[in-house]
């Protein structure tokens, strides 16, 4: 069964979302995330995917106080992205809760970082973001295009031990206009041995099942709950099975 893992994005302590990364494209949801994380594991999820939005704008990690509240108040397993640039900014991520970290920006602009954390910290730890317009790779809050292709970007890595990809189609994120599934089919079908979380698009649970028909690993989603596409009571009948 693919895995469901819910979204929430922080600017300024608060669960909002983006539309295709565009900070003032911003609606808030939730003033209290941790609320909004209670309500994913009382239906049953085991994973979180937490974006720290605030620490991509200022190129440092700024929200660990919310990190380290979830990951103190829940059980879920958090992964966490946004501002993770150097050493220290991964050492305060772990010490607040985190079990596993992003990286996206970081592996194109300080690959010899990048692979000092997948060294010290090893690889089931570490997840490449591999954020991608029109199968280009970008970063800086997909503000800057890389001009490298997403199949090289991700064969780099995967040649380097990474084995946990999230990939967002930039088009698509936030959009619900449903995932990018072929997109999703020719990573995997390249790197079969890798644990593809896809994100980005999924607007309602019949996307999910169609990535789960496609042998995808995991799915991300975030505004398809929020906007009420998708109900807690579907992602427990779902995870029920």
């Amino acid at each position: 069964m693919i895995e469901i893992i819910p979204a929430i994005d922080i600017i300024d302590g608060k669960c909002v979302r983006l539309s295709q990364g565009d900070y003032e494209q911003k609606i808030i949801y939730n003033e209290n995330p941790l609320e909004v994380a209670k309500m994913f594991e009382d239906a049953g999820l085991k994973r979180l995917h937490l974006v720290d939005l605030d620490g991509a704008k200022a190129h440092h990690i700024v929200n660990q106080d919310v990190l380290h509240l979830i990951a103190t108040k829940t059980n879920l397993i958090i992964d966490f992205g946004g501002g993770l640039k150097s050493d220290e900014d991964l050492k305060i991520a772990f010490e607040s809760g985190a079990t596993m970290v992003t990286g996206g920006s970081i592996a194109v602009k300080s690959p010899e970082v990048f692979m000092r954390w997948i060294e010290k910290y090893g690889a089931d730890q570490i997840i490449l973001g591999a954020d991608a317009k029109n199968e280009m790779i970008a970063v800086s809050g997909w503000q800057e295009s890389t001009g490298t292709d997403i199949f090289t970007f991700i064969n780099e890595w995967h040649s380097r031990g990474i084995s946990k990809i999230i990939s967002t189609d930039i088009n698509r994120d936030g959009m619900l206009q449903g995932a990018s599934t072929e997109l999703y089919i020719k990573i995997l079908s390249a790197f079969p041995d890798t644990y593809l979380i896809a994100s980005g698009g999924v607007s309602s649970m019949i996307d999910i099942v169609e990535l789960q028909n496609a042998g995808i690993p995991a799915v991300i989603t975030g505004k398809a709950i929020y906007e009420g596409r998708i109900s807690m009571t579907e992602i427990e009948n779902f995870i029920r099975g």
